[in-house]
C-alpha cells in the first residue's frame, strides 16, 4: 500500500520530471529546428499546455478513484 497520499506522490514526480521536461525542452529548442518565430510560438502554445493538463489531470484522476471509491464499487 501507498506510504503517502496521491497528491504528495503525484507532485514528488512532477518535481522529478518537470526538470527532465525543460531540459527536453531545451534541446528541441536549441536543435535549429523551430526556425521561424511561428514554429516556436505553435512549440510552446502545445507544451507548456501539456504540461499544465497533465498535471491537472492527476488531481482529477485522484478526485474521479475517490468518488469511485466512496460509491463502494
Amino acid at each position: 500500500m501507498l506510504s503517502y497520499s496521491f497528491k504528495t506522490l503525484w507532485n514528488r514526480t512532477f518535481l522529478a520530471v518537470g526538470p527532465l521536461w525543460f531540459v527536453l525542452v531545451f534541446f528541441i529548442w536549441g536543435s535549429g529546428q523551430l526556425v521561424t518565430m511561428q514554429d516556436r510560438v505553435i512549440f510552446l502554445s502545445v507544451v507548456i499546455p501539456g504540461f499544465i493538463a497533465i498535471y491537472i489531470s492527476g488531481f482529477l484522476i485522484e478526485k474521479w478513484h475517490k468518488k469511485k471509491k466512496s460509491e463502494g464499487r
